[in-house]
């Protein structure tokens, strides 16, 4: 099969197109004829020998997400045929023609959506459910805060939102973005442009009427977690999910205290099988419904052939641009 190979760390340039071997699925495993994947900010960085696969991945083949058509079963499948469309995550080799995953490690396509679709499904859905759902337990009411609107996850989680009845918050560094995340239904008056300060806690506490966010969905990281911290409800949920802004910040802790807040950090691929597992049937229970009945809407920003993803890469550090950046496999 046809795999884009990182031939050692560096630039986008060591993305390279090779013919490596087909996997196969054993005993509890499906394989999978891919159709279309999508980049995250991990490839970039597993790219760069920055952030290793975990030991059952391939090492040198990036890509975390997935859609295509069920191609062979292992002997201990029973709820897959060949043949089915499905989508899912894995911890990496989904740049290429074939993956194996574990059975229950899938979800079935909704009809409705097209393989580019569902390839930029998964990772931002499930990051953004997980976070703010399963671990931070956000109601219908409350206020969240989502940092990079624009991003993958922003995305999903301003849609999620808005369907659980929360009051999404979002920020952006441009005013571009925010005006796209309004037509993902969030409220015009609860966007906040973010400068190059990083302050954005005073803004967030108006639009709140002083209380606050319940919620923050942090994608950011780096100085942006004091300002979390600041404009945080009472017994307020900070979860952190990215660092692109730095992995230190300085932490008010008397404001921790007062508060009672609950800072929680979170990541999907370190995570064993089986809590990756639930993290799917979670996904497959309460998000895909509501993908296949136009709810929730994966927002596909712009798309590129397997064999470009050299210039996707590059595409996805320049940081232009809105929802996911998926590469097509033929």
């Amino acid at each position: 099969m046809r795999a884009i190979v990182i031939a050692e760390p560096g630039g986008p340039e060591v993305l390279q197109m090779r013919d490596v071997a087909a996997p196969t699925p054993e005993r509890a495993e499906v394989r999978v004829r891919v159709r279309a994947t999508a980049v995250n900010r991990a490839d970039l960085l597993q790219r760069m020998g920055r952030y290793p696969a975990p030991r059952d991945a391939p090492q040198d083949i990036p890509g975390l997400e997935f859609a295509g058509e069920v191609d062979a079963v292992g002997p201990a499948v029973d709820a897959w045929r060949p043949g089915d469309r499905v989508f899912g995550l894995a911890g990496g080799g989904a740049y290429a023609e074939l993956l194996v995953c574990h059975g229950r490690a899938l979800a079935r396509m909704p009809e409705r959506m097209s393989f580019e679709q569902a390839a930029a499904t998964p990772e931002a859905f499930i990051t953004a459910y997980d976070a703010m759902v399963t671990q931070a337990k956000l109601k219908s009411g409350e206020h969240v805060l989502i940092h990079a609107a624009g991003s993958g996850v922003g995305t999903a989680a301003i849609q999620l939102a808005r369907a659980l009845g929360a009051r999404a918050i979002a920020t952006a560094r441009t005013a571009a973005k925010l005006e796209r995340a309004v037509e993902l239904g969030l409220a015009p008056r609860m966007s906040v442009l973010v400068q190059h300060d990083a302050r954005f806690a005073d803004e967030v506490l108006a639009r709140t009427g002083g209380r606050g966010a319940d919620v923050v969905l942090e994608l950011v990281g780096g100085p942006y977690v004091a300002e979390d911290v600041r404009c945080a409800a009472a017994a307020g949920r900070i979860v952190l999910v990215g660092m692109l802004a730095g992995a230190q910040a300085e932490l008010d802790q008397a404001a921790v205290m007062r508060k009672r807040l609950v800072l929680r950090g979170t990541v999907l691929r370190a995570r064993p099988l089986e809590e990756k597992i639930e993290a799917m049937q979670a996904f497959s229970r309460y998000v895909v419904p509501l993908l296949g009945d136009g709810t929730l809407e994966a927002v596909v920003g712009r798309t590129f052939p397997l064999s470009q993803a050299a210039d996707a890469h590059r595409y996805v550090a320049s940081d232009q641009g809105f929802g996911k950046v998926v590469l097509t496999v033929d």
